[in-house]
């Protein structure tokens, strides 16, 4: 009464391993983008204009604090 799984089917000709394969291809190709896309530092558009308010509102700080002099 030994039963035991069948490692054939998870041969790379068996359907099931080439599911398995293609998972983990899929997997590895999401890794390596999103290494990708950390290591070029791209900054989003929203970044781009919160840090482009963030300098018009220094500026118009600065500027209220140290009027110029006509």
């Amino acid at each position: 009464m030994k039963e035991s799984i069948d490692v054939n089917i998870f041969s790379p000709t068996a359907p099931l391993g080439i599911f398995i394969i293609l998972c983990g291809l899929i997997f590895s190709g999401i890794i390596f983008y999103i290494i990708y896309t950390v290591s070029t530092d791209k900054e989003s558009i929203e970044d781009k204009k919160m840090r482009s308010k963030k300098i018009s509102l220094q500026k118009e700080k600065i500027s209220r604090l140290f009027p110029k002099k006509k």
